[in-house]
């Protein structure tokens, strides 16, 4: 039988913090000699993207997606984090620095709190699903899984989703390794974490998608995977 949600939310947003690699043509010059490294794992979340536009299109839910570069300013950290610039923008002055964050970081971040914002004040409980990817190995370390659910173990209208919704992709595939928060804790550092400090549990949940990159090389694999992942969520929120 499947199993009953305690839980369900009215709307789904989405987002991908890393969807792509660009670089604004004000910055270029800071990343001059560095398109190996935009275009790897390191620059941005491969495939995410992808994933995501097919999540969006098969549940009819709002997507809200950065393009830029994360190595210009992390969209995925706390405004306060030691992470938020990298290695090619951590140097910059203080006024560039805002410029960027002001520019780019706030403008992701505000755009998604009100949808969800705006879906609470409306009395609807809203389901916030970040997608992402991950390189299939890391300095050694072999990433052993195919889709991970990050999430608050804590917050019972998270788990209350996310045990229903694996149980959903075990049945559609069978050979996915399906681990819950890898290759990080659901309550690491990140988008979902904040927004956990702004909305109550019984209004929000908040999820990340860590899809290892391997599954998804390819539009062919994105939209399968955006395919799979959607139809789940949609049979673990009907039960």
């Amino acid at each position: 039988m499947p199993e009953q949600l305690s839980w369900r939310p009215d709307v789904i947003v989405l987002s991908c913090e890393h969807g792509g690699h660009e670089v604004p043509p004000a910055y270029a010059h800071l990343f001059k000699g560095a398109d190996d490294v935009l275009a790897s794992h390191r620059g941005w979340d491969i495939g995410a993207l992808g994933v995501a536009q097919r999540m969006a299109c098969v549940t009819s839910s709002p997507l809200v997606a950065c393009t830029f570069t994360r190595l210009l300013v992390e969209p995925n950290r706390s405004p306060d984090s030691g992470k938020l610039f990298s290695r090619y923008t951590e140097s910059l002055d203080d006024n560039t620095k805002a410029a960027i964050t002001r520019e780019h970081y706030d403008r992701h971040r505000a755009s998604i709190e009100r949808l969800i914002a705006d879906a609470i004040a409306a009395g609807r409980r809203v389901l916030h699903v970040g997608v992402h990817s991950c390189t299939d190995e890391l300095e050694g370390h072999v990433r052993e899984f195919e889709v991970s659910l990050l999430f608050d173990p804590d917050r019972e209208s998270e788990a209350d989703v996310c045990h229903p919704w694996n149980t959903e992709l075990a049945m559609l595939e069978p050979t996915w390794r399906l681990p819950f928060n890898e290759p990080y804790k659901g309550t690491d550092d990140g988008l979902t974490t904040w927004l956990r400090g702004k909305f109550l549990a019984e209004r929000y949940a908040g999820v990340e998608v860590e899809v290892r990159q391997g599954l998804i090389a390819g539009m062919n694999a994105r939209r399968h995977v955006g395919d799979v992942l959607a139809r789940a969520l949609g049979a673990a929120l009907s039960a």
